[in-house]
């Protein structure tokens, strides 16, 4: 089922402000009394469509917000080969200061290149073993 106009800016608004009173309010719904905004606000939460809907779009602002694996991974590397800069503050004189620009640290190269390791296990104390062993129970007590 297709969400109606006041359906969609009814959801719209709840994603914006997380009120459902308000978003009713908003979307341009009826409501005298605050009991049955509140209501029916509650009731168009349930609907399923909207709900759907809600979550479509909290989904795609997440994965647009959040950084990826791969984009994570890609970011350490570039730390750990130098090819990112920082900024610091520099003194000129006189107590005057301007920023530069510095390559990152070795100690920042380093902590990229463990945490990379982490993640591919490079350097593990523990192994793991997968695979199937039989089990042989052998009776050697004399009766």
């Amino acid at each position: 089922m297709k969400l109606t106009e006041k359906q969609k800016r009814f959801a719209d608004y709840y994603i914006e402000t997380g009120n459902a009173s308000e978003a009713y309010r908003k979307a341009g719904y009826a409501g005298k009394s605050p009991s049955t905004v509140t209501t029916n606000g509650n009731r168009l939460l349930t609907n399923a469509d909207i709900k759907k809907y809600i979550s479509d779009c909290v989904a795609e602002k997440d994965s647009a917000r959040i950084a990826k694996q791969d984009e994570v991974l890609s970011y350490l590397t570039g730390i750990m080969r130098g090819e990112y800069t920082e900024q610091t503050l520099r003194g000129i004189g006189e107590g005057a200061q301007v920023i530069s620009d510095i390559d990152v640290s070795a100690k920042d190269r380093i902590k990229a290149a463990e945490l990379l390791g982490k993640r591919y296990a490079m350097w593990t104390d523990k192994q793991q073993i997968d695979g199937v062993m039989p089990v042989t129970i052998v009776n050697d007590l004399d009766d």
